[in-house]
């Protein structure tokens, strides 16, 4: 999500104060849009290829001889990347038997609004089912998608069900996330990362989120129910971290995480996150914005959907109308087979707790267009979305104790609703992308233009329809 005011307050439930706490502040996020510049230390020297068919013999070891390292390869894709070239190197790399293109590496950006709560409860309960979470009052969103008449006909998710949060990782022992990850399969992809984690927590499994965006996004997935409920309570995630500290995502790490997730054979991968980049006057070689570009991006999407993965990724916020940039690629929501969600949210709210007014309008951050948007799901606005704060975190201090919460706004967070309610249906339909996304498109409630909106796509994501519970 784009920049915005950062306002964060402690809730003292205990003693029922409020207290600004401006010093616990968060870095700002960068914005969304085409090879921020901020980005060109992570992708810089890198780049993207495509093989025709499997990757030729010996092809480490040529990328060795032109002063480069290979970040992965992916035969089924016809993928991969490498680091360390300088741009005759990459040329001699796209001249190799087998190569089809070379294109220079990008980062995408998290797409989230810097966040507005910190809630510190003064005690933990076990919550027997997702509506007794302790801040359950506060998550308007919920209601909005009807997922309390889910849960009650029996839908919470199923353990077998798993899904990948492809972020900044993922709080595996948070109250709302313990027992929920699997770390076996989780892993990280930002190798940069590692040895700050490391010297800032010894001994953490490598999905550890020092960040907090990926916390927040999983536990909107799924969640213990303890502090805030997620979409599901039973689903399994699987932390993919594709993200660094500064919320920058190169490209390589998110393509090598999507097959990968491909592989693991799981159900659905959300992505909140994107950019775009644009393709006019572009060439095949020497441009991010070019069509090899293009091309390496898509394989791995198409990979995915035929492995039987459901992708699921935010529209991103920079309000535009996807239907009037014909030059731009929207990294990923243009991908193929991409379930693309934008946001909606109250214009108006009385207080945390409500009243909330107009819970289904369109998100003023958000982008739209009939041309990408599959469905919407809230992502708030005047009221933001409540979850999981990060006891990993090294931009929220505050949420080392373990008991935290962190509100936001932003398509960041409508996508994650979507993947849990895909997950759902996963259990009905088994892995099947198509099905599902027909199945979420079909029962979602029909608002704005009768048919496909250019703000809620086919609708607002309804969760208790999707399963059969409305």
């Amino acid at each position: 999500m784009n920049r915005s005011t950062t306002r964060l307050m402690v809730l003292l439930a205990a003693a029922g104060l409020v207290g600004c706490a401006d010093a616990d502040a968060p870095l700002a996020p960068a914005a969304a849009g085409p090879r921020p510049a901020a980005a060109l230390a992570e992708v810089d020297g890198n780049y993207l290829v495509r093989f025709n068919g499997d990757v030729p013999a010996g092809f480490r070891e040529r990328v060795a001889a032109l002063g480069g390292s290979v970040i992965f390869v992916h035969g089924g894709a016809g993928i991969g990347a490498v680091a360390g070239l300088s741009p005759q190197a990459a040329a001699e790399l796209g001249a190799l038997p087998g190569v089809s293109a070379v294109a220079p590496n990008d980062a995408t950006a998290l797409d989230m609004a810097a966040p507005a709560e910190l809630v510190a409860p003064a005690e933990l309960a076990s919550a027997a089912n997702p509506a007794s979470a302790q801040f359950f009052g506060m998550q308007w969103n919920l209601h909005a998608v009807g997922a309390p008449r889910a849960w009650a006909a029996g839908r919470l998710g199923s353990p077998a069900v798993r899904v990948a949060i492809l972020d900044t990782g993922l709080d595996y022992r948070h109250p709302d996330l313990a027992g929920r990850v699997d770390l076996a399969a989780s892993r990280s992809f930002v190798p940069s990362q590692d040895a700050l984690l490391e010297a800032s927590f010894p001994g953490a499994h490598p999905v550890a989120d020092i960040h907090y965006h990926g916390t927040m996004v999983g536990a909107t997935v799924s969640s213990n129910g303890i502090l805030a409920a997620g979409v599901t309570s039973g689903v399994t995630l699987v932390g993919l971290k594709v993200c660094n500290l500064n919320g920058l995502c190169p490209v390589s790490g998110v393509l090598a995480a999507v097959t990968h997730a491909a592989d693991l054979g799981v159900d659905v991968a959300n992505l909140s996150l994107g950019s775009f980049v644009l393709r006019r006057d572009s060439s095949a070689a020497g441009r991010v914005d070019g069509p090899a570009f293009v091309a390496i991006v898509n394989s791995a999407f198409t990979y995915a959907h035929r492995k039987g993965t459901t992708v699921v990724a935010a529209a991103t916020n920079r309000a535009t109308n996807m239907d009037h940039d014909g030059s731009a690629f929207r990294t990923y929501c243009s991908a193929p087979n991409v379930i693309c969600v934008s946001a909606t949210g109250p214009t108006a709210a009385a207080g945390p707790y409500g009243p909330y007014v107009n819970v289904d309008a369109p998100a003023p951050y958000s982008n739209y267009g009939r041309s990408l948007i599959s469905v919407a799901a809230p992502g708030g606005a005047a009221a933001r979305v409540s979850a999981a704060c990060s006891t990993f975190s090294l931009l929220f201090p505050g949420c080392r104790g373990g008991t935290g919460l962190l509100s936001a706004s932003g398509t960041s967070l409508s996508a994650p609703h979507v993947a849990g309610a895909a997950a759902l249906v996963a259990e009905d339909v088994g892995r099947d992308p198509s099905r599902i996304r027909t199945r979420l498109e079909q029962t979602a409630d029909d608002l704005g233009h009768p048919g496909t909106d250019p703000f809620y796509g086919r609708g607002r994501l309804n969760v208790a329809r999707a399963v059969g519970a409305n």
